[in-house]
Order: C-alpha cells, then sequence, then structure tokens
C-alpha cells in the first residue's frame, strides 16, 4: 500500500505540475508572457500562488518547461555516445536525429512560441542562462570523460566549440520560424546547416574524447 501510495502521490504531482505549466502557456501565447501574473497562472490552473510557485519558482521556468531537458541533453549525448565515437561525433549524430524529428528542445516550437520567447527581454535573458548552463554541463561530463585535471582548460574549450553550435543552430532554428518558413523546410536548412557547423570543428574535435573501443557508457569510469 505504501508503494502504491507514494505512486499516486507522485503522479498527482507530476498532473499539478503538468496542468500548472500547460494553462502558463495558453496564458503567455494569448497575451504575452511580459503580461501574465504568476496570479494568473493560479487562477487558471485553479491551484494556490504559493502551489506554482513551488512548482516553478521562477516565472520564466512556466514559459521554458523543458529547460532541464535543454540543458542536460548534450551532456547525456557525450555521456552515452558509442564505443569508438567521439563527443562531437556523438553530438552531431544526435543533432541531426533531433533536427528529423523536429524536437522542440532544439527549436521546433512554432511560430506563436518563438514570437513569446523574442518578444521578451526576460526570457531571453533566461535562454541565454540555459545555453550558458549547456555548455557548463558538458565541460563537466568531458573533464570526467577524458579524465582531464580540474585545471585542464581542454574540456572548456571543447565545450565552448560545441555550445557554440548548439547556440548558433537553435537561433538560426528561431530565426526561419519567425521568418514563417514551414518546419520541413526549417529542418533541411539547419539539417544543412548543422552538416557545415559540425564539420567545422572537425581539425580541433575528432580525435578529442573518443570513447575507447569495448566500453559502454555502463563501464566507462
Amino acid at each position: 500500500m505504501s508503494g502504491q501510495t507514494t505512486s499516486l502521490r507522485a503522479l498527482k504531482k507530476q498532473q499539478t505540475r503538468e496542468n500548472i505549466s500547460r494553462q502558463a502557456t495558453r496564458l503567455f501565447l494569448e497575451r504575452g508572457f511580459d503580461n501574465v501574473t504568476i496570479a494568473e497562472v493560479a487562477t487558471a490552473a485553479q491551484v494556490a500562488k504559493m502551489t506554482v510557485t513551488n512548482y516553478f519558482p521562477r516565472k520564466e521556468d512556466l514559459a521554458l518547461d523543458l529547460a532541464d531537458v535543454f540543458v542536460e541533453m548534450p551532456a547525456t549525448t557525450i555521456r552515452e555516445r558509442a564505443p569508438g565515437e567521439s563527443a562531437l561525433a556523438a553530438l552531431r549524430r544526435a543533432y541531426l536525429a533531433s533536427a528529423a524529428e523536429q524536437d522542440p528542445v532544439i527549436g521546433f516550437s512554432g511560430p506563436e512560441f518563438a514570437r513569446m520567447i523574442t518578444g521578451s527581454h526576460a526570457l531571453v535573458t533566461r535562454l541565454r542562462d540555459f545555453h550558458d548552463d549547456r555548455e557548463r554541463a558538458m565541460a563537466r561530463v568531458l573533464t570526467e570523460e577524458t579524465g582531464a585535471a580540474p585545471d585542464d582548460i581542454r574540456p572548456r574549450v571543447a565545450a565552448a566549440q560545441l555550445g557554440a553550435v548548439h547556440r548558433l543552430l537553435f537561433e538560426e532554428t528561431l530565426r526561419l520560424t519567425l521568418d514563417g518558413r514551414p518546419n520541413d523546410e526549417i529542418a533541411q536548412i539547419v539539417t544543412d546547416y548543422a552538416r557545415i557547423a559540425f564539420g567545422a570543428l572537425e581539425p580541433s574535435l575528432a580525435d578529442y574524447a573518443v570513447r575507447p573501443a569495448g566500453r559502454s557508457a555502463l563501464t566507462s569510469p
């Protein structure tokens, strides 16, 4: 019974979180992010204002609900790369797959959402924070995966280069979305851009952080 109670409680929390996020997104798209208050989100979701802030400590996080995935996805891709695969190759492979799937995490959010983000200084600033957090997450995992010393700058240099490519591709996806391009066309364009951008890093990163053959993510130190 205890396990069932815990599962039901977790399910209820998840449903509450999703409802708050859904209502907030609806209001933001209708009226603009800066014109909606936390109290109005709480009213729409039929919860207390404190409940909203318990799930989303910052108002910006209500609009950017995929932030955790956005920040951690590249680091996770590096950590789970295949034997014989470099960090660069793994990230290029993962990005091309996401572009083919038109994944919202890499910017396929639709014109209304794109306008909401770019129309709010607070959201643009928060998104910049997430890009910076993602770069730091990649630097940490590259340090772990290569066994680099704490003062070794190479993981941070690699993360800065890889992060810059991801940031550029995200911004291009938003730009093309705001230009009214359909998602299928955007996917083709950013796929071509990704091949160029990741290819430009080949001279410096093609042989960096290659997982040794025979070693999987589960067996690496």
